[in-house]
């Protein structure tokens, strides 16, 4: 409190309050390409490569934005392998409710990821900022299930739910096997 503040004339301390609504959305965009490997055998999935290209607008600290990025490449990742809620069908018990039981990626489930962005700024903030978020998480599971369906396209399989766990995909691989390739 500083000596000569006139107490019966300003409340001491400093309040501000400010509302931004802009006039419009921002649209950030990108494009994510998967390279699988899956072990026939065994149903299990190795992505070895993974690219993505995003527009962010201008990017103001471009290591939290890459940070992001791998964060949602690596929730994506999981989502689209091996992440899943399971109940009792009796029951409705939760059975996946312990990272003991509800399986998520590590950092061996993970290639390398090539990043890139572009800088198309958006044109209703005062910054041109973008959103980048959610751009991880959004694109990963599009691109390895596409890959994964690629991959098995010449067993016939046209489509693949998530998570494409190993088991799934090994079952599947089986279904789709005619029965010369299995000798």
């Amino acid at each position: 409190m500083p000596h000569n503040f006139p107490h019966e004339e300003l409340e001491p301390g400093l309040d501000e309050t400010a509302f931004y609504d802009p006039k419009n959305f921002t649209f950030p965009s990108g494009a994510h390409v998967a390279e699988v490997e899956i072990d026939p055998e065994t149903g299990q999935v190795a992505v070895v490569n993974f690219t993505a290209s995003d527009d962010f607008g201008r990017i103001l600290n471009p290591m939290i934005v890459e940070g992001q990025v791998h964060g949602g490449l690596a929730q994506g990742i999981g989502q689209a392998l091996l992440e899943a809620c399971v109940y009792d069908k009796e029951t409705g018990q939760l059975l996946t409710g312990s990272y003991n039981d509800y399986t998520m990626p590590r950092a061996g489930d993970l290639p390398y990821f090539k990043l890139s962005t572009n800088v198309t700024p958006c044109t209703h903030n005062p910054l041109g900022v973008k959103g980048c978020g959610e751009a991880g998480a959004i694109g990963a599971p599009a691109a390895i299930t596409n890959a994964l369906v690629d991959a098995l396209k010449p067993l016939g399989i046209r489509h693949l739910d998530m998570p494409a766990t190993p088991e799934r995909l090994w079952r599947l691989i089986q279904q789709h096997r005619s029965p010369l390739a299995a000798d």
